[in-house]
């Protein structure tokens, strides 16, 4: 008995949160043989030929800019409604899912709250317009949250059954939670960026170095120095965004000689990064979820996050790292780091952090997420498929 599963993105397995997760949940679901997967996407990266995946592409208006979140919203209902779907989900904003995994939050929140934009663009009413038509039609039945604070913020904007929307997070492969991996690997890495053995290591990781915080957590570094001079530390930034405004703000801060920039780096190198690394450290203005923080756990750096990261669900202060609720407080942000730097306590979060990294596998995800597909399932009362 085999059912047909649309999952709906318009990037899928390229690099970015949703379109990681939306993969790694697929080819995870997909090693259940009683269901078989059709990506509808505008661009996608196949992965696993084994994986029984059914790639669709979908066309997206890209002129004028209003149009790219409806057209895509457009064409991919058409386009499965012409494959014999039995259950539709949704990573991005459709008209008529069964079900939607929230990787962001309301879009007029974001605009209002997250960019403090005073007015929606047209791209802005246009998007929020799908979102508002998907909520409001009532074919979607449930809302998947990524994290409690997804889920806390979506029900505030629509207030809907709350049983409607579980928090399912994202997980790791079995094989991803290794801890630091070998001393002639991390010395390795540490020599490429020029940064010594003994150093404590910051890691900071993003591709928007704005919205996850990157100039607080300077600022906090900065007063870290002035406070406590006899604690080292040197900050690696990994991402390509643009850092000429950073390394200004590093030199304000008195801690130019103590931050070094990446550029882009494959998820390979990334892993290698977190693996020579002491400490995590993101002080998002908001992050659905934060995979990265997840990942740099499974590598033994405690996290120190801001209270508007999902991933705060993972961390209990003091045991596997810190969330700072108020990372404009240079003073609260450099108090923290050098409790988390500190010799003596940080063999005890690093241990606490890759004990709460096993807890979350793609494996009990994809199990959370079936069991959701099941209750679809009955609640249409799809017949069985007929034997040829």
């Amino acid at each position: 008995m085999i059912r047909k599963v649309a999952v709906v993105i318009p990037k899928y397995g390229l690099i970015g949160g949703a379109e990681g997760f939306a993969s790694a949940l697929t080819e995870n679901l997909a090693r259940n043989r009683s269901l078989e997967f059709h990506v509808f996407a505008n661009r996608h990266h196949e992965g696993k030929e084994s994986e029984p995946i059914h790639f669709h592409h979908v066309p997206i208006l890209p002129f004028p800019r209003f149009l790219k979140t409806p057209s895509f919203a457009f064409f991919s209902q058409r386009a499965i409604s012409r494959t014999g779907i039995d259950i539709i989900h949704a990573h991005d904003r459709l008209y008529h899912p069964d079900l939607y995994t929230l990787h962001g939050i309301p879009h007029r929140v974001w605009v209002r709250e997250i960019r403090k934009k005073r007015h929606l663009s047209l791209f802005d009413r246009a998007t929020a317009r799908v979102e508002e038509r998907m909520v409001a039609g009532g074919e979607c039945r449930y809302f998947l949250a990524v994290s409690k604070l997804t889920r806390d913020i979506f029900l505030r904007e629509y207030p809907l059954d709350p049983e409607r929307v579980p928090v399912i997070p994202p997980g790791l492969d079995s094989d991803a939670v290794t801890g630091r991996g070998s001393e002639a690997e991390r010395l390795a890495l540490r020599r490429r960026y020029g940064i010594s053995a003994s150093t404590p290591l910051i890691i900071f990781a993003a591709m928007n170095f704005y919205i996850k915080g990157l100039e607080d957590l300077l600022k906090g570094l900065g007063r870290l120095r002035s406070q406590h001079p006899e604690q080292a530390f040197h900050l690696l930034a990994v991402g390509g965004d643009n850092r000429r405004p950073y390394l200004q703000a590093a030199a304000r801060a008195g801690i130019g000689d103590r931050i070094t920039f990446t550029g882009a780096v494959s998820r390979e190198e990334l892993a290698a990064i977190y693996a020579a690394g002491d400490l995590y450290a993101m002080l998002s203005k908001f992050d659905t979820f934060g995979m990265v923080v997840l990942e740099a756990m499974a590598k033994g750096l405690p996290a120190v996050i801001s209270g508007t990261v999902g991933a705060r669900d993972l961390i209990q202060n003091g045991v596997n790292g810190y969330v700072i609720e108020t990372p404009r407080d240079a003073d609260m942000v450099a108090e923290v780091l050098f409790q988390s730097l500190r010799s003596e306590r940080h063999p005890l979060l690093s241990n606490a952090a890759m004990a709460t990294a096993r807890e979350y596998s793609w494996e009990k995800t994809a199990g959370k997420v079936a069991a959701i597909y099941e209750s679809i399932i009955a609640s249409k009362r799809i017949p069985p498929p007929t034997a040829p």
